[in-house]
Protein backbone atom coordinates (compact mmCIF):
# COMPACT_ATOMS: atom_id res chain seq x y z
CA UNK A 1 0.00 0.00 0.00
CA UNK A 2 1.11 3.40 -0.98
CA UNK A 3 0.37 6.56 1.31
CA UNK A 4 0.13 9.71 -0.48
CA UNK A 5 -1.09 13.38 0.04
CA UNK A 6 -3.01 15.26 -2.47
CA UNK A 7 0.01 17.38 -2.69
CA UNK A 8 1.80 14.67 -3.65
CA UNK A 9 -0.96 13.35 -6.55
CA UNK A 10 -1.23 16.85 -7.41
CA UNK A 11 2.49 16.83 -8.34
CA UNK A 12 2.53 13.20 -10.02
CA UNK A 13 -0.51 14.57 -12.28
CA UNK A 14 0.80 17.72 -13.36
CA UNK A 15 3.96 15.97 -14.25
CA UNK A 16 2.38 13.16 -16.25
CA UNK A 17 -0.63 14.32 -17.65
CA UNK A 18 -1.45 16.08 -21.03
CA UNK A 19 -4.76 16.52 -20.01
CA UNK A 20 -7.15 15.83 -17.26
CA UNK A 21 -10.30 16.11 -19.20
CA UNK A 22 -10.27 13.84 -20.43
CA UNK A 23 -7.18 12.20 -19.28
CA UNK A 24 -4.11 11.38 -21.05
CA UNK A 25 -1.17 10.76 -20.25
CA UNK A 26 2.50 11.87 -21.40
CA UNK A 27 4.26 8.66 -20.42
CA UNK A 28 4.35 5.89 -17.37
CA UNK A 29 6.35 6.46 -14.61
CA UNK A 30 9.09 4.09 -13.61
CA UNK A 31 8.38 4.21 -9.75
CA UNK A 32 6.20 2.46 -8.15
CA UNK A 33 4.18 4.92 -5.91
CA UNK A 34 3.78 7.31 -9.06
CA UNK A 35 2.29 4.47 -10.96
CA UNK A 36 -0.10 4.04 -7.83
CA UNK A 37 -0.96 7.49 -7.88
CA UNK A 38 -2.20 7.62 -12.12
CA UNK A 39 -3.90 4.45 -11.53
CA UNK A 40 -6.23 6.08 -8.16
CA UNK A 41 -7.35 8.43 -10.95
CA UNK A 42 -7.50 6.24 -14.24
CA UNK A 43 -9.96 3.98 -12.36
CA UNK A 44 -12.56 6.65 -12.37
CA UNK A 45 -13.28 6.41 -16.27
CA UNK A 46 -14.54 2.83 -15.42
CA UNK A 47 -18.55 2.90 -13.66
CA UNK A 48 -19.15 0.35 -10.83
CA UNK A 49 -21.61 -2.06 -11.00
CA UNK A 50 -20.77 -3.43 -14.78
CA UNK A 51 -18.83 -6.11 -16.08
CA UNK A 52 -16.40 -5.23 -19.17
CA UNK A 53 -14.93 -7.25 -22.02
CA UNK A 54 -11.12 -6.78 -22.52
CA UNK A 55 -12.05 -4.94 -25.92
CA UNK A 56 -14.13 -2.50 -24.32
CA UNK A 57 -11.06 -1.85 -21.15
CA UNK A 58 -8.49 -1.80 -23.86
CA UNK A 59 -10.62 0.99 -25.96
CA UNK A 60 -10.97 3.15 -23.16
CA UNK A 61 -7.22 2.78 -21.93
CA UNK A 62 -6.08 3.86 -25.54
CA UNK A 63 -7.69 6.88 -24.99
CA UNK A 64 -5.09 7.57 -21.89
CA UNK A 65 -2.48 5.77 -22.44
CA UNK A 66 -0.17 4.64 -26.07
CA UNK A 67 0.79 1.21 -23.66
CA UNK A 68 -2.96 0.50 -22.43
CA UNK A 69 -2.12 -3.21 -21.89
CA UNK A 70 0.15 -1.76 -19.19
CA UNK A 71 -2.41 0.50 -17.11
CA UNK A 72 -4.57 -2.34 -17.47
CA UNK A 73 -1.90 -5.01 -15.83
CA UNK A 74 -2.01 -2.32 -12.59
CA UNK A 75 -5.33 -1.62 -12.14
CA UNK A 76 -5.33 -5.28 -11.79
CA UNK A 77 -2.23 -6.10 -10.07
CA UNK A 78 -3.13 -3.02 -7.70
CA UNK A 79 -6.80 -4.38 -6.91
CA UNK A 80 -9.16 -1.66 -8.89
CA UNK A 81 -9.96 -3.85 -11.24
CA UNK A 82 -11.10 -7.35 -11.09
CA UNK A 83 -10.73 -9.88 -13.41
CA UNK A 84 -11.92 -13.53 -14.49
CA UNK A 85 -8.85 -16.00 -14.92
CA UNK A 86 -9.56 -16.55 -18.33
CA UNK A 87 -9.38 -12.33 -18.97
CA UNK A 88 -13.08 -12.72 -20.54
CA UNK A 89 -14.82 -10.06 -18.08
CA UNK A 90 -13.62 -7.24 -15.71
CA UNK A 91 -15.21 -4.84 -13.19
CA UNK A 92 -14.64 -2.31 -10.52
CA UNK A 93 -13.40 -3.59 -7.01
CA UNK A 94 -12.61 -0.67 -5.69
CA UNK A 95 -12.78 3.17 -6.38
CA UNK A 96 -10.67 4.04 -3.46
CA UNK A 97 -6.58 3.22 -2.78
CA UNK A 98 -6.54 0.00 -0.87
CA UNK A 99 -3.92 -2.20 1.61
CA UNK A 100 -3.84 -5.32 -1.08
CA UNK A 101 -0.31 -5.97 -0.90
CA UNK A 102 1.78 -4.98 -4.05
CA UNK A 103 4.03 -7.92 -5.55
Amino acid sequence: MFSFTQEEKEQVLQQYCLSREPLQLSNFPAKEKRKYILITEIIHVFEENRFYTEKEINVLLKEIYVDYAIIRRYLVDYGFLGRKKDGSSYWVESFEPNSKSIS
